[in-house]
C-alpha cells in the first residue's frame, strides 16, 4: 500500500515547492483535484521540481472536456513527468456537468468508457502513427495531420483510473480503467460487497481481475493530539458526510448501510439550505463506519488495518490535519511503511 497526499489549496506558484517537500518527506504520489483550480496546472511546477513521486489528478472532470483535449494534456505530462503522470477521471453528477460545464450527461457509463477507448486510440496515433478510424456512440476520432500530432513519447503508457460510487460506473471503471478513485464517502463493507464485486465483474470482460487495477482513495481519518482536536476533526468529519450523503448520486452508499430513508431526508435538508440540520442527522456511529478514528500514533496502524487487501494508494481526505510540522509527517510515513 502507498501513501499519498493532495497538493491541498493549490497555488501555482508555490506548487513546485509544496511537491519538492512532498517527495523529501517520502510521499508516494501527489494528487490534484478539478474543485475551484484546474487540475493539470499545477502538474507542470510539480513535475519540474520533484524526479520521484507519481503526479496525478483525482480527479479531473472528463466530460467537461474532450477526449483528444485530455489525451493532449495527458501526453504532454507524461513526456514533462517522464513516466510518473496519472490521468484520474471523473463524471461529476448531472447537474454539474449540464449546468456549469454545459456538457451532455446522458447515459454516463457508457460515455466514459468510450471517452477513454477514445482517448487511447489518440494516443494510439500519437505514438504509432496509427490512422484515426475511432467513431463511437458519443465520441470519434476520424481525423489528424501531421501539425496536430505531438509525436512518440519515451513513456507511452499513461495509467488512467476512473472514480465512481454506484454500481454501474463501478463496473464501468473496471472494463476499461487501469485504476480506480474510491470516493472518501464509503464503509469498508460497501467497498468489499460492492466496489470491489463490481470492478472485478467488469475487469473480467477483458481478461482480467480487480487485482490487476490500482485502488486509491483520500479517506476520512478522524485524529488529533487532543480530545479537542479529535472532537473538532469529528464534526468536521460529520458536516461532510452530511454532505455528501444528501446527494442522490451517492445515495448508494446509504442504502448499503440500512439507511436510504436518511439520505432522502438529508437531500430535502440540502434543498433547504439546513446544513446544521444535516450534520446533526448523522450519529456518532455513521462517522465511526465510515471514517478511521484513532490518535496520530495509532493512525498509520488503523489504517493500514482497515484498507488492508482493499486500497493500494492510501491518502489523508483532511491532508493538514497532522499538522504543518515536517517531523510529525516524517513519523506518519515512517509508522505506516512499519505497520
Amino acid at each position: 500500500m502507498k501513501i499519498d497526499t493532495q497538493m491541498g489549496n493549490i497555488d501555482l506558484t508555490t506548487a513546485g515547492q509544496d511537491a519538492a517537500r512532498y517527495e523529501r518527506l517520502g510521499f508516494d504520489g501527489i494528487w490534484t483535484y478539478e474543485i475551484s483550480r484546474d487540475p493539470y496546472f499545477p502538474i507542470v511546477p510539480a513535475a519540474l521540481a520533484t524526479s520521484r513521486v507519481n503526479l496525478g489528478t483525482n480527479l479531473a472532470i472528463a466530460f467537461a472536456r474532450s477526449p483528444f483535449s485530455t489525451a493532449m494534456s495527458a501526453w504532454d505530462l507524461q513526456r514533462l513527468t517522464g513516466g510518473r503522470f496519472l490521468l484520474g477521471l471523473g463524471t461529476q453528477v448531472r447537474a454539474h456537468v449540464e449546468h456549469r460545464f454545459s456538457m451532455p450527461f446522458e447515459h454516463p457509463a457508457r460515455r466514459i468508457k468510450e471517452f477513454v477507448q477514445c482517448m487511447r486510440a489518440v494516443w494510439d496515433t500519437f505514438q504509432n502513427g496509427t490512422k484515426p478510424a475511432f467513431e463511437g456512440e458519443f465520441y470519434q476520432f476520424k481525423l489528424i495531420n501531421p501539425m496536430f500530432n505531438p509525436g512518440p513519447i519515451d513513456h507511452p503508457h499513461i495509467p488512467v483510473y476512473l472514480a465512481g460510487v454506484n454500481p454501474t460506473m463501478c463496473r464501468a471503471a473496471g472494463e476499461v480503467a487501469d485504476g480506480f478513485h474510491v470516493h472518501p464517502f464509503h464503509s469498508v463493507a460497501y467497498l468489499r460487497e460492492v466496489v470491489l464485486a463490481k470492478l472485478d465483474e467488469g475487469a473480467r470482460t477483458r481478461g482480467k481481475g480487480v487485482g490487476d487495477m490500482e485502488l486509491s482513495c483520500p479517506v476520512f481519518a478522524v485524529t488529533g493530539e487532543t480530545q479537542a482536536e479529535m472532537d473538532r476533526m469529528f464534526e468536521e468529519t460529520r458536516r461532510q458526510i452530511s454532505f455528501y450523503a444528501s446527494t442522490p448520486s451517492y445515495r448508494a452508499v446509504f442504502t448499503h448501510m440500512g439507511l436510504e430513508g436518511l439520505g432522502k431526508e438529508l437531500s430535502q435538508l440540502a434543498r433547504n439550505g439546513d446544513w446544521d440540520g444535516m450534520a446533526k442527522r448523522i450519529t456518532d456511529d455513521i462517522v465511526e463506519r465510515v471514517a478511521t478514528v484513532a490518535k496520530p500514533a495509532d493512525l498509520a496502524r488503523a489504517l493500514r488495518q482497515r484498507y488492508a487487501g482493499i486500497l493500494t494508494r492510501v491518502s489523508l481526505y483532511y491532508p493538514n490535519q497532522l499538522g504543518d510540522q515536517d517531523a510529525g509527517w516524517t513519523r506518519f510515513i515512517q509508522a505506516f511503511r512499519a505497520a
